[in-house]
């Protein structure tokens, strides 16, 4: 039976009910988690509490020694966590090691920002001194598609700041959480876990002593959290789902291009927020570009979907379009295997009323519109509630500033999926979320200003 993590303790929820995980790729049980009850989950917000005080008060240089010497391990355990999560959700371990590091080699990054956040900071005529506090104990609930990924992300900025922390992993994947929370060596209370579906997030998101909710997640349920914290008037970030269009425009390395979309599309079975799950592509160039695309599809070695129930969203939307006249290239048909598996799949004559180009599929399909020129694949990649990342493929710089000025997304990419410079701030726009996310903005989230005025000497506090 896992258990929730509460004050440096290991104890088991006390909820009747059990969920079980299970392996994707074999249906298999892996272990059971009893629920967390609302006690439960207050449980764990005491401790945290408790920590905060502490924490809170240790030099900042010091808190990102122990949050940097936390890294140090999970970086020697990486291939073990990337196995777990194999285990729990289903992406390989060989490609989920890369991912892992790279989660590990973002906490450093965010980690070391700390020591050069403005965290005093006094007005030239000394007069003034801003301070930033932590707000006390953070709640962040993590999906399972990156779980690992998400926590750290997370964690970093919040923690560093003087943070503590609440985290409630995904019942679908809970175990490279549990992992990496039994790995860190912080002080009992810092970090806690606790486990179990929606009621137990509903529970921690609408605790009255949590200062802030980090949550990834479904729109439905980022809305769920929005209005909790609404009505505890507490902070909240959000970064929920994704209709991430790609533009493929006139004149580009076709083959190179393809191959860039097939990891946009495909990587961890289509399941992450920036999936490319609207790609247009110029008249011109489209004929090669879907063969090429279907080629690499037809070879892509993908892990299982999470569970059944997201694979039927996929089948749901794939199934509709072809109803209504889209083609599949390669693709579309479940295996008939153990395992929630499904292939990487390109369609084509796809339109704008089909589900496949309207709502989150989450799934490894690369749906293909052909546009008559750039400007139209702006205009379509424009209509949707959504604004969380977009790509563009074009050797025109004004083609790209255009995409970048008229399509709202937090990040648009040029000439490459996924990547980011250290500097990076972003905020996802319409139903994708709220809240800046990156850099000091992490830091700005994660902290509350306040000002004390007056002409004193030493502003000591």
């Amino acid at each position: 039976m896992l258990r929730n993590l509460v004050g440096g303790r290991w104890v088991t929820g006390s909820e009747s009910d059990t969920l079980e995980v299970v392996d994707p790729a074999t249906e298999k049980p892996l272990a059971l988690l009893r629920s967390s009850s609302p006690r439960d989950v207050s449980a764990a917000v005491d401790a945290a509490r408790a920590a905060a005080a502490t924490w809170s008060a240790t030099p900042v240089r010091e808190r990102v020694e122990a949050l940097l010497h936390a890294a140090d391990v999970l970086e020697r355990h990486a291939p073990e966590i990337a196995e777990t999560e194999q285990q729990d959700m289903g992406r390989p371990a060989a490609v989920g090691e890369s991912w892992i590091r790279g989660a590990i080699a973002g906490f450093r990054t965010n980690v070391d920002l700390a020591l050069q956040y403005p965290f005093r900071k006094v007005s030239e005529d000394l007069s003034t001194t801003v301070v930033r506090r932590p707000l006390g104990v953070a709640a962040v609930i993590a999906p399972w598609n990156f779980p690992a990924n998400i926590i750290l992300g997370a964690l970093g900025p919040l923690l560093a700041a003087g943070n503590t922390a609440v985290v409630k992993p995904s019942e679908k994947a809970p175990l490279s959480a549990l992992r990496i929370a039994e790995l860190i060596d912080l002080p009992d209370g810092v970090v806690n876990v606790v486990l179990g579906g929606g009621p137990t997030g509903a529970a921690l998101s609408a605790h009255p002593l949590v200062g802030l909710t980090h949550f990834t997640g479904s729109v439905r349920s980022g809305a769920a959290v929005a209005s909790a914290g609404a009505r505890q008037l507490h902070r909240v970030v959000l970064e929920l789902g994704g209709k991430d269009p790609a533009i493929v425009d006139d004149g580009v390395d076709v083959a190179a291009v393809a191959r860039d979309v097939a990891r946009g599309a495909f990587t961890n079975t289509g399941q992450i927020c920036t999936s490319m799950e609207r790609i247009y592509v110029h008249r011109a160039v489209a004929g090669e570009f879907v063969t090429e695309l279907t080629a690499v599809a037809a070879d892509a070695l993908l892990g299982p979907m999470v569970d059944s129930a997201q694979r039927e969203i996929v089948v749901a939307h794939v199934q509709e379009a072809v109803a209504q006249g889209a083609v599949v290239r390669t693709g579309g048909i479940v295996p008939d295997r153990t395992g929630y598996w499904y292939p990487a799949t390109v369609m084509t004559d796809v339109t704008d009323e089909m589900l496949i180009m309207r709502e989150e599929t989450f799934g490894p399909v690369a749906p293909i519109q052909v546009v008559d020129d750039f400007a139209q694949a702006v205009a379509k990649a424009k209509q949707t509630p959504y604004g969380l990342a977009a790509t563009v493929y074009t050797t025109n710089p004004a083609h790209s500033a255009l995409a970048a000025r008229a399509i709202p997304s937090a990040i648009t990419w040029v000439n490459r999926w996924q990547g980011a410079g250290s500097g990076v701030v972003y905020e996802p726009a319409g139903i994708s979320g709220m809240t800046a996310m990156g850099h000091f903005a992490a830091y700005d989230a994660a902290t509350r200003p306040a000002s004390v005025i007056g002409s004193v000497e030493t502003h000591r506090f």
